[in-house]
């Protein structure tokens, strides 16, 4: 009872003297002014008014002066006394009035803003690293509103209850997404990061949110916003080293704020279509730094996605001599897909340390964790520690969608809410499972399961050794509680029609989850798959089902070779917090050739072009039925893989150095009737290098090759993946203009090298065409060399970005070193085409 007691007298305590400074900001034409920065003068606490000009700031008892700024107002300050009570005050800031110096007499010619930057730009590295570490508190509000939603999206309507659950009334408008976060800041030069996030809130959810970007510093020569999707290029600062060859500007006058003269500066692109900032930046006079500034991004300046992206920011003295940003805000408009979103994130920093004493071992790979009890705070914490007063419209949506939230977590297990989930599913419709495939989750209250059956229509095959084949695969999925493990069965029946052939075969998958925070990843999958199936020769399948059965049907050109083969499969992978990885995989194989059983074409006098069902560009003869075990181990590691930890997983975010990898196959002889017997090797380096300005490199090189190839079958060749139609084959890991088998080889070395750099606006943007489509310049080469006899070259170049998704190069390839050849390839690439990658016979498209 005591300490209860004590626990009752230190809250009311903690309530008697916590107060706020609370009011509202307006011009002095009456207008509410939105998003100005309120400060406790001479600390790094703060405020910042919402989008109606309210803010408050909590407070102990105590004097305080207020600084209220907004850029093209000037600042006003304003001395409160705090007691027992919350204190109301109000500011109305009135138009800056900008003095213009005597030096504004141009020399020459020439704005004085231009001297002004040239100082700015000779400081820039000196306060880019001024701060050796800090530390610092983060609130930050993100919300994005929907203004209009079409009925339809990709040809699938959205119904109104789609829309109410969403938040959004019937036309579509509404808070889309409404989530804050509390979060602490650690950072040390040259690249060490850290942030905590304590408590983050999403409303109608019970998600953790995302609490970017933490920070964007214009003392950055190239600036990153978000993500590189806006601009894989980055945006050039205007105090960038180079920033006088890209930007003009304008002196616009000057003002005093607290003893120190500021130069207001209009800054404007040079030349449309690059990725350049327009706005004004102010600039102290004597130490030139960066006071504050008001920056817009548009499609004019290369951005993609959104219409509009503005930065709003002002810096503040962090000791006496390093400044930090205090305020940072970010607007942006999309219209895009008949979509039309706006939205502001609004960061708060405060409680700075500048060059704090941090425990040696608390940076690691880990750069944002969220606390284990990140989203368990309650509605009064958030009250009691928020900066940024809530507007009507997002108390309403937190009141809404975490009550409708709270109802449904409540009721989840009940009768009626699973009679609700498989009401909402429908019947099961027999017929869907012709063209959109059935999709099916079972909901109990112990238990909770996915199945479906796949499109069959979507899966029809052609080739000439099975004809029309009919492919029925079917999935069940289901969190396995006692185990911890997903498991995942996928039965597949395959029916050729021409050579009335029946395949069947099951792929089981067990995946671990790592649920404890404290403990390191170390992933791991079991993977099970037998029966009999149909392959083709190279196991990668290069060639896609659905081109071959197009270049088959229409033209004759029958490229997809296959195999029948009766097998057993086992494998285990497991995933390291380091970075590695391996997998080994036990295969046997019964294998058994397939000839062609029809000649069909769409027109008849392209059957003449057909050829036989096995790489008769090596082989003379069809292959002669055998056996195979084979052994193979995969390691891959990736040095320096960084992560954000959530509550109970963790989600990798790249590093900075390449991905190494490593496979050794062993073909064993005499177990189980096996005929094979070698041993292969292979080892690569991938990565992607993005030099901003200067655009994106892809590579991948590789060396291999057999260490022994006394019995070595056609499937077990190496075989350098190749392409003879115009759709584009798998870019990084293909070779667009050769032979599928003619170079496969069981050489005891070769080299292979895919480059291909992405310019992603530089050059084409000063086209005038080309840089208002937005149509970026691709160019590159693929080669590998076996020997003298055996090798090839390609050298490409092509547009990428057209409508945000296609890519088509041309290609001249060289072959053994015999007169060039030349083609076109279509493929995808850009903004949206850029995530389409093709998985086996699958196209996914990943954001």
């Amino acid at each position: 009872m005591k300490n209860f007691l004590l626990l009752i007298l230190l809250f009311a305590y903690t309530h008697a003297t916590a107060q706020k400074i609370f009011g509202i900001v307006f011009n002095d034409k009456g207008e509410l002014l939105p998003y100005a920065s309120v400060t406790i003068k001479g600390t790094t606490n703060g405020s910042s008014a919402n989008s109606k000009g309210k803010f408050f700031i909590n407070v102990q008892p105590g004097t305080y002066t207020i600084i209220c700024q907004h850029i093209g107002f000037a600042a006003q300050e304003k001395l409160v006394k705090v007691a027992q009570l919350d204190e109301e005050i109000t500011f109305i800031l009135t138009q800056q009035k900008l003095e213009m110096k005597e030096v504004v007499v141009k020399v020459g010619g020439v704005d004085p803003a231009y001297q002004i930057m040239r100082e700015a730009i000779k400081k820039r590295p000196i306060y880019n690293n001024e701060v050796k570490a800090f530390t610092c508190d983060l609130y930050s509000k993100d919300v994005i509103k929907l203004k209009k939603l079409p009925s339809k999206m990709f040809g699938q309507k959205i119904e109104k209850n789609d829309k109410k659950e969403m938040g959004l009334d019937t036309t579509g408008a509404g808070i889309l997404y409404l989530s804050e976060a509390i979060s602490s800041v650690a950072s040390v030069l040259p690249n060490k990061f850290k942030m905590n996030v304590k408590s983050s809130r999403v409303s109608g959810s019970n998600s953790f949110g995302f609490a970017f970007p933490t920070f964007i510093s214009l003392y950055n020569n190239n600036v990153i916003i978000f993500s590189q999707r806006l601009n894989p290029r980055g945006f050039v600062s205007p105090v960038a080293d180079n920033a006088l060859n890209f930007y003009k500007y304008k002196f616009l006058g000057s003002y005093w704020e607290n003893g120190k003269e500021i130069n207001a500066i209009k800054v404007t692109p040079k030349r449309l279509y690059e990725p350049l900032f327009s706005g004004i930046i102010n600039i102290t006079e004597g130490d030139w730094r960066i006071h504050s500034l008001d920056l817009v991004l548009t499609k004019k300046s290369a951005l993609e996605l959104l219409d509009t992206l503005k930065i709003v920011q002002f810096h503040v003295p962090a000791s006496k001599d390093e400044w930090r940003v205090k305020n940072q805000l970010l607007t942006f408009n999309f219209n895009f897909f008949g979509i039309h979103a706006v939205g502001n994130f609004v960061n708060v920093y405060s409680a700075y340390v500048i060059n704090p004493i941090i425990p040696k071992n608390y940076f690691d790979n880990v750069v944002i964790k969220y606390d284990t009890a990140v989203n368990k705070k309650t509605k009064a914490y958030w009250d009691s520690i928020r900066p940024v007063p809530l507007e009507k419209e997002e108390i309403k949506d937190y009141q809404v969608k975490d009550s409708v939230y709270e109802s449904r977590k409540d009721s989840m297990f009940s009768k009626a809410n699973i009679d609700s989930l498989k009401k909402r599913q429908g019947k099961i419709k027999p017929l869907q499972v012709f063209w959109k495939g059935i999709d099916r989750t079972h909901f109990g209250k112990t238990s909770r399961y996915n199945w479906g059956i796949n499109s069959l229509i979507k899966n029809l095959e052609y080739n000439t050794a099975e004809g029309i084949t009919i492919n029925v695969g079917g999935f069940y999925k289901k969190y396995l509680q006692k185990s911890k493990m997903n498991i995942s069965v996928e039965p597949n029946i395959r029916y050729g029609t021409s050579n009335e052939h029946i395949n069947a075969w099951l792929n089981v998958q067990l995946k671990t989850r790592d649920n404890d925070i404290d403990k390191k990843i170390k992933r791991q999958t079991w993977f099970f798959s037998g029966g009999q199936k149909v392959l083709q020769f190279n196991a990668e399948s290069p060639i896609t089902p659905l081109i071959n059965s197009i270049s088959t049907l229409l033209y004759g050109q029958n490229y997809l070779k296959n195999y029948e083969a009766l097998f057993a499969k086992i494998g285990f992978n497991k995933k390291y917090e380091s970075g590695f990885q391996f997998t080994i995989n036990a295969l046997y194989e019964d294998r058994k050739p397939l000839n062609n059983t029809t000649n069909f074409t769409v027109f008849k006098k392209d059957s003449s072009n057909l050829t036989v069902n096995y790489p008769y560009e090596q082989l003379t003869a069809q292959f002669t039925p055998h056996k195979a075990v084979i052994v193979s181990i995969d390691i891959s590691y990736k040095p320096g893989q960084r992560y954000i930890q959530l509550p109970y997983s963790k989600i990798p975010i790249g590093s900075k150095y390449p991905t190494f990898s490593f496979n050794y196959t062993k073909g064993i002889n005499n177990i189980l009737g096996s005929n094979v017997q070698f041993d292969k090797w292979c080892f690569a380096i991938h990565d992607d290098v993005n030099f901003k300005l200067a655009g994106l490199l892809k590579y991948k090189i590789g060396i291999g090759g057999f260490l022994n190839n006394k019995q070595v079958f056609i499937q077990d060749y190496q075989h350098f993946n190749g392409n003879l139609t115009i759709a584009a084959s798998e870019y990084l890991n293909s070779f667009q203009m050769a032979s599928y088998y003619a170079n496969s080889t069981t050489a005891s070395f070769y080299a292979l090298a895919h480059v291909e750099h992405h310019f992603n606006g530089l050059v084409t943007n000063k086209i005038p065409l080309f840089r208002k489509l937005n149509w970026h310049l691709v160019a590159g080469s693929n080669t590998f060399y076996v020997n003298e006899k055996n090798n090839h070259i390609e050298i490409f170049a092509g547009l990428e970005n057209i409508f945000k998704i296609f890519r088509v190069d041309f290609v001249a390839a060289y072959i053994n070193g015999r007169t060039p050849i030349t083609g076109i390839r279509i493929g995808f690439g850009g903004l949206i085409g850029g995530g389409v990658q093709k998985q086996g016979k699958n196209v996914t498209i990943s954001f």
